[in-house]
C-alpha cells in the first residue's frame, strides 16, 4: 500500500483539511512537522485569535503520522481520564494488576489535542506534558504502579485574550508559534477560496493534494529513521548557547529543545549534518516563549545611576558630622528602604536671619 492509499484510507470521523492546503501558516507547519518527526520536542504551544486556523493545523496533521489518530482532550477532563486508573480492589485481593487506559494510551503515535489548554487545570498540564517529553506515561496509586508507552505529538492552542499559561508550564513546551490576524488581501482570498473549495466538495477538494500529501507523510516516515544519525558539532553547540545566552532563557531547556529541532530539520532536508542554518529556522520557535529582556543594569553601574550629591549642603556640613553620618548609614545598610537614622543636620546661615546658636550682639 502506497503512503496516497493510506492516507485515503485512513479512519476519521470526518475528512480532514489537507496539511498541505494550508495557506500562510509555513512557521505553523514546519513546528507541527518537526513535532511529527520527533515527539520528544514537548509539543507544540500555537497562540492566536479565533478563526487562525489552529484546529484545523492540529487535525490535518494527524492524518499524516502512522495511525492518523487524533485525540482531543475535553476541558472538563478529569486526571483518571487522562492519565488511566488502576483497580486497587483487584490487585490487593487477586494480586492482579488491572489498568483501565485513558486518553494518553488512545493518543500513542497519534496527536493529542487539547484546546484552551491555558484554561486547563495546572495539574492536568504538568501530566500532559511530562508525558510529552518522556514518551512514558505512569500511573501510581498507593503504593503501585504501572506505565506505558505515550508517544505522541501534544498540540496546545490558546487565545492570549482568554488567559495565558503560568510560566513554569509554558516554558516545558519544546515550541510555540504566535498566529496573527491576516491583513494581506491576496492571502486571505487564497485563505478562504481554499476554505470554500474543501466545504463544497471535500473528497474532491483532497483528492486535488493528494500527491502533496503522500510527499510529505513520506518525508515525516524518511526524517524518523535519519533522525538517530545525526550528531552535532562544537560550532552548533558554541551558535545554540551564543543565541539562547543572548535571550537570556532560564535554564537549559532551550538549548537542548534547539538542538534537537534543528536535528530533526536537517532530517526532514535530509541533510547529512545539522548546521547553523538550520538553528536559525528553529530558534525563534524555541526562544519566543522563553525569551527574557536585560533591562536591568548590572550592578556595576549603580554607581553611574546615582544621583549628584549636593556641594552647597556638603561645604556647609562640618566634617565630623559629614563622617558621623556615614557611619550610621553603613550601620543600618541601604536595604531598608524608607528609613533614615537619626544625625546631625548643617545649617547654612542666610542674609539677615541671625542664627540661633549665636548670641545676640
Amino acid at each position: 500500500m502506497n503512503a496516497a492509499t493510506e492516507l485515503r484510507n485512513t479512519p476519521a470521523a470526518r475528512p480532514a483539511f489537507p496539511f498541505a492546503a494550508l495557506v500562510g501558516q509555513a512557521s505553523l507547519q514546519q513546528a507541527l512537522l518537526l513535532a511529527a518527526i520527533d515527539p520528544g520536542l514537548g509539543g507544540v504551544l500555537v497562540s492566536g485569535p479565533r478563526g487562525t486556523a489552529k484546529s484545523t493545523a492540529a487535525r490535518a496533521l494527524a492524518e499524516l503520522l502512522p495511525e492518523g489518530q487524533l485525540v482531543t482532550l475535553p476541558l472538563g477532563a478529569s486526571e483518571d481520564r487522562l492519565i488511566g486508573t488502576l483497580d486497587i480492589e483487584s490487585a490487593l485481593r487477586d494480586g492482579a494488576l488491572r489498568f483501565s487506559p485513558g486518553l494518553l494510551a488512545k493518543a500513542h503515535r497519534g496527536v493529542l489535542y487539547v484546546d484552551e489548554i491555558n484554561l486547563l487545570p495546572d495539574a492536568l498540564v504538568d501530566a500532559l506534558l511530562d508525558a510529552a517529553a518522556s514518551g512514558v506515561n505512569t500511573v501510581e496509586r498507593d503504593g503501585i504502579s504501572h506505565s506505558h508507552e505515550a508517544s505522541f505529538v501534544l498540540i496546545g492552542t490558546m487565545n492570549p485574550e482568554e488567559g495565558e499559561l503560568r510560566p513554569q508550564l509554558i516554558d516545558r513546551f519544546g515550541l510555540m508559534v504566535e498566529l496573527e490576524n491576516c491583513f494581506d488581501p491576496l492571502v486571505r482570498q487564497q485563505i478562504v477560496k481554499a476554505r470554500l473549495g474543501f466545504d463544497l466538495d471535500p473528497q474532491a477538494f483532497r483528492a486535488a493534494y493528494a500527491e502533496q500529501q503522500a510527499q510529505h507523510v513520506q518525508r515525516i516516515r524518511a526524517a524518523r529513521a535519519a533522525l538517530p544519525a545525526l550528531g552535532f558539532d562544537d560550532a552548533v553547540h558554541a551558535y545554540v548557547s551564543a543565541l539562547c545566552i543572548a535571550a537570556a532563557v532560564d535554564g537549559l531547556r532551550a538549548d537542548l529543545v534547539m538542538l534537537r529541532a534543528a536535528r530533526a530539520l536537517a532530517a526532514l532536508e535530509q541533510a547529512t549534518a545539522v548546521t547553523t542554518a538550520h538553528i536559525d529556522q528553529v530558534a525563534e520557535a524555541v526562544l519566543h516563549h522563553r525569551r527574557h529582556s536585560r533591562d536591568t543594569p548590572p550592578q556595576g553601574d549603580a554607581a553611574a545611576q546615582t544621583p549628584p550629591h549636593d556641594s552647597a549642603s556638603a561645604s556647609a556640613t562640618p566634617p565630623d558630622e559629614s563622617n558621623a553620618a556615614a557611619e550610621a548609614s553603613a550601620a543600618t545598610g541601604d536595604s531598608e528602604w524608607g528609613y533614615l537614622p537619626p544625625e546631625p543636620t548643617g545649617t547654612t546661615p542666610v542674609k539677615g536671619v541671625i542664627p540661633l546658636n549665636e548670641k545676640k550682639r
